[in-house]
């Protein structure tokens, strides 16, 4: 099994000692229970990271560790993002997690026209905290460096900009007449992906969508809810670029 990830604000350099403390210490104490000898992983969320073996465990938070080397992970090509309108309940932090144990890089929340959940006010600054605080977590669990930016809210204007300058940009769509599974992909640069709300994404916002260069990609045979479609396209198009190879 490979080592557990704990995140830190800077990634110590060299060797030497480290002291793990803090929320991260105390889960790495008090919950996880690691003692002497056990390997761990350091990470800002960036990319980069240490690895280490635990020296000591003290009291209830505080965690010592021997440093033993430095982890990169390299900008990933391609970039994949899910722009994710915005689901029913706590929906939203279950696609959120699905997508970061799979490999998405980046999370776009989108206000479509037929989203029932809207993010205004505290409200909505909190959603977006939840979703933050969500990759976060899964990033670790997943045992990834490098965690998923989660954007703010998009409206449909923002989305197509973002459409306008990816390599590859496809609207995941029952009624697209052409599988995602045999679209031609970029080796480099950004794909984007656009996954509606529980009402579909909504003939203007296809028409806006289609001149930002996004065409309608059906998954497959059957329909799937927005809080699993993005998962499942990411895991499709991550297996066709080659990064799970």
């Amino acid at each position: 099994m490979t080592a557990p990830v704990f995140v830190v604000d800077e990634v110590p350099s060299g060797g030497g000692e480290f002291v793990l403390d803090g929320p991260e210490g105390r889960h790495a104490v008090s919950v996880r229970r690691l003692r002497a000898g056990e390997q761990i992983v350091l990470t800002d969320g960036l990319g980069r990271g240490a690895c280490g073996v635990v020296l000591a465990a003290e009291g209830k938070d505080r965690l010592t560790v021997e440093l033993t080397g430095s982890l990169t992970d390299p900008e990933p090509a391609p970039r994949i993002t899910v722009v994710q309108a915005l689901p029913k309940g706590d929906r939203g932090e279950l696609a959120v997690e699905t997508m970061t144990e799979t490999g998405v890089d980046a999370i776009v929340p989108w206000a479509a026209s037929r989203c029932i959940t809207q993010w205004r006010g505290e409200r909505g600054l909190k959603s977006l905290a939840k979703w933050r605080a969500t990759a976060r977590e899964a990033g670790k669990q997943a045992r990834r460096l490098r965690f998923p930016e989660v954007a703010e809210l998009a409206s449909t204007k923002d989305v197509a900009a973002l459409l306008s300058g990816a390599a590859f940009a496809a609207v995941l769509h029952e009624e697209g007449s052409t599988a995602l599974a045999s679209a031609e992909l970029p080796g480099t640069g950004d794909v984007v992906l656009v996954v509606g709300p529980e009402g579909g994404v909504s003939p203007e916002e296809l028409d806006v969508f289609a001149a930002s260069g996004a065409a309608p990609y059906r998954l497959g045979p059957s329909v799937l809810r927005t809080s699993t479609a993005g998962t499942a396209a990411a895991a499709l198009l991550l297996g066709r670029s080659g990064r799970w190879g």
